[in-house]
């Protein structure tokens, strides 16, 4: 039965990159709260421990698959769709880096969620309603090094959510940015390996953890549904705003 605190008719979810950190954590806010959910993802190890869960329908896709996605989804009436999946494969300076890596964090990080968005806007505006849920960065709102490509992904992100917010006036459809500084993810573990990333960023850190943000998520799906969050930034108390500046708080 669903939260009595969510606006009338929202009944089903779509979260892309559900299968570890953010995107795992609000799989589980949004069941827990009565939503079914599906869950996009490429783990087939992961995916096959969240098909089990009850209210979660799991989906091996690689989000840069647009045709193999929409048919995967063909059908759904998605209301709630949480665009989480992205990827930062290198913190290396820009003209250090594989051409590769350009196209491959665009591809992830920008043109999938707008492609995806595409997808179930039709439905949503038709029915007078839905959220749309970016996970965006705090890389996206200010420079950080060794981030340049990965940046400019998340910057793309944070101006089409505005511009998306003008274009959908009057239709219902709200949409919110969630634009976070460090978290406790795989992200920063894939660019640098698991023991670099947890010595650098982890060790003496107090790192805002996946389930803050799948709580924030949850305050903004429940308000009022003439109440729309534009953007939520967030960072460890322990980190400056803009995310240039951090201080060591635990004992490592």
């Amino acid at each position: 039965m669903l939260d009595v605190a969510f606006p009338s008719g929202y009944r089903r979810a779509l979260v892309t990159g559900a299968t570890s950190g953010i995107g795992r954590a609000i799989v589980l806010a949004l069941r827990d709260a009565g939503l079914e959910v599906t869950a996009v993802g490429r783990s087939r190890d992961a995916l096959a421990e969240l098909a089990v869960e009850p209210g979660v329908t799991a989906i091996e896709a690689d989000v840069r698959d647009h045709a193999g996605l929409s048919a995967a989804i063909a059908g759904k009436q998605i209301d709630v769709l949480v665009n989480s999946a992205g990827i930062l494969s290198t913190r290396a300076a820009f003209h250090e880096i594989d051409e590769r890596e350009i196209d491959s964090m665009l591809d992830i990080n920008l043109k999938a969620p707008l492609q995806l968005a595409r997808l179930v806007l039709p439905g949503m505006v038709a029915r007078g309603q839905g959220h749309l849920f970016f996970i965006g960065s705090s890389a996206g709102r200010a420079p950080h090094p060794g981030a340049a490509v990965y940046g400019a992904s998340k910057a793309g992100v944070s101006l089409f959510c505005d511009a998306l917010r003008c274009d959908l006036l009057g239709t219902g459809v709200r949409v919110t940015e969630i634009a976070p500084g460090r978290v406790q993810t795989q992200l920063y573990r894939t660019a640098m390996g698991m023991e670099a990333a947890g010595a650098e960023l982890y060790a003496g850190y107090e790192s805002i953890q996946p389930k803050d943000i799948a709580q924030l998520l949850m305050a903004a799906l429940r308000m009022p549904a003439a109440v729309d969050v534009s953007r939520l930034e967030v960072f460890p108390t322990a980190q400056a705003v803009g995310g240039a500046r951090m201080v060591k708080t635990l004992a490592e």
